[in-house]
Protein backbone atom coordinates (compact mmCIF):
# COMPACT_ATOMS: atom_id res chain seq x y z
CA UNK A 1 0.00 0.00 0.00
CA UNK A 2 1.36 3.55 -0.75
CA UNK A 3 2.02 5.67 1.93
CA UNK A 4 0.10 9.57 1.84
CA UNK A 5 2.07 11.59 0.53
CA UNK A 6 3.23 15.27 3.28
CA UNK A 7 4.23 18.31 2.00
CA UNK A 8 5.10 21.51 3.59
CA UNK A 9 2.69 23.23 5.63
CA UNK A 10 3.82 26.74 3.85
CA UNK A 11 4.69 25.48 0.52
CA UNK A 12 1.52 23.18 -0.48
CA UNK A 13 3.73 21.81 -3.43
CA UNK A 14 6.95 20.54 -1.63
CA UNK A 15 6.52 17.09 -0.71
CA UNK A 16 8.18 16.16 2.68
CA UNK A 17 8.65 14.02 5.63
CA UNK A 18 10.33 16.19 8.04
CA UNK A 19 8.15 17.85 10.70
CA UNK A 20 8.71 20.23 13.37
CA UNK A 21 9.73 19.14 16.83
CA UNK A 22 7.35 21.76 18.48
CA UNK A 23 4.36 21.79 16.09
CA UNK A 24 4.46 18.46 14.41
CA UNK A 25 4.10 20.07 10.70
CA UNK A 26 5.33 18.86 7.92
CA UNK A 27 8.37 21.67 7.08
CA UNK A 28 10.34 21.63 3.25
CA UNK A 29 13.79 22.37 3.35
CA UNK A 30 13.45 25.96 2.79
CA UNK A 31 11.20 26.42 5.93
CA UNK A 32 13.43 24.28 8.27
CA UNK A 33 15.80 25.83 10.83
CA UNK A 34 18.17 23.78 12.41
CA UNK A 35 17.37 23.44 16.55
CA UNK A 36 18.79 21.45 19.50
CA UNK A 37 16.72 18.28 18.66
CA UNK A 38 15.61 18.13 15.02
CA UNK A 39 14.08 21.50 12.80
CA UNK A 40 11.74 23.98 14.21
CA UNK A 41 9.77 25.80 11.38
CA UNK A 42 10.41 29.87 11.19
CA UNK A 43 6.95 30.32 13.20
CA UNK A 44 8.08 28.40 16.04
CA UNK A 45 11.36 29.99 16.29
CA UNK A 46 9.84 33.46 15.75
CA UNK A 47 7.72 32.28 18.51
CA UNK A 48 10.81 31.71 20.54
CA UNK A 49 12.63 34.76 20.19
CA UNK A 50 9.36 36.57 21.48
CA UNK A 51 9.53 34.32 24.24
CA UNK A 52 13.05 34.93 25.36
CA UNK A 53 13.65 37.87 27.51
CA UNK A 54 15.78 40.43 25.80
CA UNK A 55 18.94 40.93 28.10
CA UNK A 56 19.65 44.52 29.38
CA UNK A 57 22.37 46.43 30.72
CA UNK A 58 22.49 47.64 34.28
CA UNK A 59 21.17 51.25 32.74
CA UNK A 60 18.25 49.26 31.16
CA UNK A 61 20.11 49.53 27.47
CA UNK A 62 19.33 46.19 25.12
CA UNK A 63 22.59 44.43 24.97
CA UNK A 64 23.29 44.53 21.33
CA UNK A 65 27.07 43.80 20.89
CA UNK A 66 28.26 44.98 17.88
CA UNK A 67 24.88 47.24 16.74
CA UNK A 68 25.81 50.60 15.37
CA UNK A 69 25.65 53.71 17.27
CA UNK A 70 22.47 55.09 15.25
CA UNK A 71 21.44 57.68 17.53
CA UNK A 72 25.17 59.33 17.67
CA UNK A 73 26.00 58.87 14.00
CA UNK A 74 22.45 60.92 13.28
CA UNK A 75 23.40 63.54 15.84
CA UNK A 76 26.75 63.80 14.02
CA UNK A 77 25.01 64.47 10.82
CA UNK A 78 23.03 66.99 12.49
CA UNK A 79 25.80 68.77 13.69
CA UNK A 80 27.44 68.84 10.30
CA UNK A 81 24.36 69.86 8.68
CA UNK A 82 23.96 72.99 10.26
CA UNK A 83 27.07 74.06 10.28
CA UNK A 84 26.88 73.56 5.96
CA UNK A 85 23.85 75.34 6.47
CA UNK A 86 25.64 78.34 8.37
CA UNK A 87 28.33 78.42 5.39
CA UNK A 88 25.53 78.98 2.95
CA UNK A 89 23.13 80.81 5.14
CA UNK A 90 25.53 82.85 8.02
CA UNK A 91 22.63 84.66 9.79
CA UNK A 92 21.43 81.16 10.83
CA UNK A 93 23.95 81.94 13.66
CA UNK A 94 22.25 85.15 14.74
CA UNK A 95 19.09 83.56 14.61
CA UNK A 96 19.28 80.28 16.38
CA UNK A 97 22.06 80.81 18.80
CA UNK A 98 22.13 80.10 22.23
CA UNK A 99 21.64 84.21 23.13
CA UNK A 100 19.89 84.98 26.60
CA UNK A 101 19.20 88.41 25.92
CA UNK A 102 20.49 91.09 23.39
CA UNK A 103 19.57 94.40 21.80
CA UNK A 104 19.20 93.94 17.95
CA UNK A 105 18.74 97.52 15.53
CA UNK A 106 15.91 97.91 13.02
CA UNK A 107 18.28 96.77 10.47
CA UNK A 108 19.16 93.51 12.77
CA UNK A 109 22.95 94.38 12.69
CA UNK A 110 23.36 95.81 16.02
CA UNK A 111 22.00 99.06 17.67
CA UNK A 112 23.31 102.64 18.83
CA UNK A 113 23.38 104.30 21.95
CA UNK A 114 22.45 107.17 22.00
CA UNK A 115 22.23 110.00 25.22
CA UNK A 116 21.92 107.02 27.79
CA UNK A 117 18.64 105.32 25.85
CA UNK A 118 18.83 103.04 22.49
CA UNK A 119 16.55 104.30 20.17
CA UNK A 120 14.89 101.75 18.28
CA UNK A 121 16.34 98.60 19.72
CA UNK A 122 14.24 95.46 19.67
CA UNK A 123 15.12 92.47 22.75
CA UNK A 124 15.78 89.37 21.41
CA UNK A 125 16.63 86.02 23.06
CA UNK A 126 15.04 83.42 25.56
CA UNK A 127 13.88 86.26 27.50
CA UNK A 128 11.85 87.57 24.59
CA UNK A 129 10.26 84.18 24.23
CA UNK A 130 12.33 82.55 22.01
CA UNK A 131 13.34 79.23 24.31
CA UNK A 132 14.20 76.95 21.30
CA UNK A 133 17.67 78.62 21.82
CA UNK A 134 18.27 76.79 24.13
CA UNK A 135 18.79 73.56 22.39
CA UNK A 136 19.03 75.02 18.77
CA UNK A 137 22.25 76.64 19.55
CA UNK A 138 23.76 73.38 20.70
CA UNK A 139 23.71 72.20 17.35
CA UNK A 140 25.60 74.98 15.80
CA UNK A 141 29.33 76.04 16.01
CA UNK A 142 31.69 79.12 15.26
CA UNK A 143 32.03 79.78 11.75
CA UNK A 144 35.03 79.91 10.06
CA UNK A 145 35.97 83.42 9.77
CA UNK A 146 34.94 83.45 13.78
CA UNK A 147 38.14 83.30 15.50
CA UNK A 148 41.46 80.98 14.33
CA UNK A 149 43.27 79.23 16.46
CA UNK A 150 47.02 79.47 14.74
CA UNK A 151 47.20 79.03 11.33
CA UNK A 152 43.17 77.04 11.34
CA UNK A 153 40.23 78.97 11.84
CA UNK A 154 39.02 78.33 15.30
CA UNK A 155 35.35 77.86 13.80
CA UNK A 156 36.25 74.42 11.99
CA UNK A 157 38.92 73.23 14.97
CA UNK A 158 35.61 74.07 17.17
CA UNK A 159 33.29 71.23 15.22
CA UNK A 160 36.02 68.75 14.86
CA UNK A 161 36.68 68.74 18.26
CA UNK A 162 33.20 67.97 19.26
CA UNK A 163 32.26 65.54 16.89
CA UNK A 164 36.06 63.82 17.56
CA UNK A 165 34.44 63.71 21.49
CA UNK A 166 30.61 62.73 20.43
CA UNK A 167 31.75 60.03 17.97
CA UNK A 168 34.37 58.39 20.38
CA UNK A 169 32.32 58.75 23.47
CA UNK A 170 28.56 58.68 22.09
CA UNK A 171 29.63 55.20 21.17
CA UNK A 172 30.48 53.30 24.45
CA UNK A 173 27.51 55.65 26.15
CA UNK A 174 24.90 54.90 23.67
CA UNK A 175 26.01 50.81 23.80
CA UNK A 176 25.40 50.94 27.95
CA UNK A 177 22.22 53.16 28.35
CA UNK A 178 20.38 52.10 25.12
CA UNK A 179 19.07 54.40 22.42
CA UNK A 180 15.61 56.19 23.75
CA UNK A 181 17.98 56.93 27.43
CA UNK A 182 20.99 58.03 25.33
CA UNK A 183 19.24 60.46 23.42
CA UNK A 184 17.15 61.96 26.77
CA UNK A 185 21.09 62.50 28.12
CA UNK A 186 22.40 64.39 25.43
CA UNK A 187 19.49 66.71 25.05
CA UNK A 188 19.09 66.86 28.79
CA UNK A 189 23.26 67.67 28.85
CA UNK A 190 22.85 70.32 25.91
CA UNK A 191 19.49 72.07 27.86
CA UNK A 192 21.63 72.14 30.91
CA UNK A 193 24.54 73.81 29.29
CA UNK A 194 22.41 76.73 27.72
CA UNK A 195 20.55 76.88 31.40
CA UNK A 196 23.48 77.67 33.19
CA UNK A 197 24.60 79.86 30.44
CA UNK A 198 21.33 81.41 30.87
CA UNK A 199 21.79 82.15 34.39
CA UNK A 200 25.27 83.46 34.77
CA UNK A 201 25.51 84.83 31.98
CA UNK A 202 22.66 86.09 29.80
CA UNK A 203 23.90 88.99 27.84
CA UNK A 204 26.86 86.18 26.23
CA UNK A 205 25.71 84.08 22.87
CA UNK A 206 26.95 80.68 22.99
CA UNK A 207 27.14 77.91 20.29
CA UNK A 208 28.23 74.66 20.25
CA UNK A 209 27.41 70.81 20.82
CA UNK A 210 30.02 71.05 24.01
CA UNK A 211 27.76 71.10 26.93
CA UNK A 212 26.42 67.76 25.43
CA UNK A 213 29.68 66.29 24.93
CA UNK A 214 30.85 67.17 28.81
CA UNK A 215 27.27 65.49 29.36
CA UNK A 216 28.49 62.45 27.83
CA UNK A 217 32.15 62.65 29.74
CA UNK A 218 29.91 63.25 33.11
CA UNK A 219 28.08 59.77 31.82
CA UNK A 220 30.58 57.78 30.72
CA UNK A 221 32.28 59.05 34.35
CA UNK A 222 29.44 57.11 36.59
CA UNK A 223 28.81 54.06 33.90
CA UNK A 224 32.30 52.82 34.29
CA UNK A 225 31.96 53.71 38.33
CA UNK A 226 28.88 51.65 38.37
CA UNK A 227 30.33 48.47 36.47
CA UNK A 228 33.11 48.46 39.05
CA UNK A 229 35.98 48.77 36.33
CA UNK A 230 39.33 50.59 36.83
CA UNK A 231 38.89 53.98 37.87
CA UNK A 232 42.57 55.45 37.24
CA UNK A 233 42.37 55.81 33.43
CA UNK A 234 38.69 57.06 33.28
CA UNK A 235 40.23 59.69 36.05
CA UNK A 236 43.09 61.33 34.14
CA UNK A 237 40.16 61.43 30.99
CA UNK A 238 37.86 63.48 33.59
CA UNK A 239 40.22 65.66 34.70
CA UNK A 240 41.71 65.99 31.34
CA UNK A 241 37.88 67.66 30.47
CA UNK A 242 38.41 69.38 33.37
CA UNK A 243 41.56 71.08 32.23
CA UNK A 244 40.08 71.95 28.99
CA UNK A 245 37.15 73.56 29.99
CA UNK A 246 39.55 75.86 32.72
CA UNK A 247 42.14 76.64 29.57
CA UNK A 248 38.93 76.90 27.02
CA UNK A 249 37.14 79.69 29.66
CA UNK A 250 38.59 82.68 27.53
CA UNK A 251 37.49 81.75 24.04
CA UNK A 252 34.45 79.68 25.07
CA UNK A 253 31.28 79.12 27.29
CA UNK A 254 32.60 78.01 30.47
CA UNK A 255 28.94 77.90 31.27
CA UNK A 256 28.20 75.66 28.85
CA UNK A 257 30.67 73.24 29.30
CA UNK A 258 30.25 72.86 33.19
CA UNK A 259 26.27 73.18 32.89
CA UNK A 260 26.38 70.09 31.02
CA UNK A 261 28.62 68.08 32.71
CA UNK A 262 26.72 68.44 36.31
CA UNK A 263 23.58 67.59 34.01
CA UNK A 264 24.62 64.47 32.08
CA UNK A 265 26.07 63.62 36.17
CA UNK A 266 22.92 63.59 37.39
CA UNK A 267 20.69 62.30 34.53
CA UNK A 268 23.44 59.10 34.59
CA UNK A 269 23.34 58.63 38.14
CA UNK A 270 19.46 58.12 38.05
CA UNK A 271 19.59 55.88 35.25
CA UNK A 272 22.54 53.89 36.93
CA UNK A 273 21.07 53.38 40.85
CA UNK A 274 17.15 53.07 39.77
CA UNK A 275 15.77 50.09 41.30
CA UNK A 276 15.64 47.44 38.96
CA UNK A 277 12.07 46.21 39.50
CA UNK A 278 10.65 49.72 38.54
CA UNK A 279 13.90 51.04 36.58
CA UNK A 280 12.30 52.52 33.57
CA UNK A 281 9.39 54.58 35.12
CA UNK A 282 12.36 55.80 38.10
CA UNK A 283 14.21 57.01 34.93
CA UNK A 284 12.05 58.60 33.50
CA UNK A 285 10.27 60.41 35.91
CA UNK A 286 14.24 61.72 37.38
CA UNK A 287 14.17 63.04 33.75
CA UNK A 288 11.17 64.87 33.33
CA UNK A 289 11.82 66.00 37.20
CA UNK A 290 15.24 67.48 36.05
CA UNK A 291 13.58 69.06 33.23
CA UNK A 292 11.08 70.79 34.94
CA UNK A 293 13.76 72.45 36.96
CA UNK A 294 15.88 73.67 34.07
CA UNK A 295 12.46 75.51 32.78
CA UNK A 296 11.54 76.67 36.27
CA UNK A 297 15.43 78.15 36.39
CA UNK A 298 14.57 79.69 33.12
CA UNK A 299 10.65 81.07 34.32
CA UNK A 300 12.63 82.60 37.48
CA UNK A 301 15.65 84.23 35.17
CA UNK A 302 13.43 85.55 32.70
CA UNK A 303 11.25 86.91 35.52
CA UNK A 304 14.32 88.83 36.99
CA UNK A 305 15.81 89.74 33.98
CA UNK A 306 12.22 91.38 32.82
CA UNK A 307 10.94 92.55 36.30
Amino acid sequence: MEADVTTCYRHPSCETYVSCTRCERFICPACMREAAVGHHCVECVKEGRRSVRQARTVFGGAVSRGAAPVVTSVLIGLNVLAYLAELVRPGIVDRFAMTGAALTGPDGTGYVYVDGEFPGFEVIGVVDGEWYRLLTGSFLHLPPGASSFGSLPFGVLHILLNMYALWNLGRVVEEQLGRVRYLALYLLSALGGSVLVYLVAPYDSAVGASGAVFGLAASFYVINRRLGRDMRAVNRFLAGFLVWMVISAGFTSWQGHLGGLLTGAVVTVVYAYAPAQRRTPVQAAGCVVLLAVLVLLVVLKTSALTG
